[in-house]
């Protein structure tokens, strides 16, 4: 069977760079936001890590500058 890609927008969690892609956002940037322990949007697997496209969403509307 084979593997169909599912488009970024519906995914629920995002590599960096897929999230990078989709917000405009650096990679590096997205590292340093995501690396402070009380983050609440981000998924530790190992050491990748995903980002919850919805809550990061809400994050980006409430802050003022990144």
């Amino acid at each position: 069977m084979e593997k169909q890609a599912v488009p970024i927008w519906e995914k629920a969690n995002l590599t960096i760079e897929e999230a990078a892609a989709y917000f405009g956002i650096g990679t590096n940037k997205l590292r340093e936001i995501t690396s402070n322990p009380d983050c609440g949007f981000v998924i530790w697997i190992g050491t990748k890590r995903l980002i919850k496209r919805k809550k990061f969403e809400k994050y980006l509307e409430d802050v003022d500058t990144l």
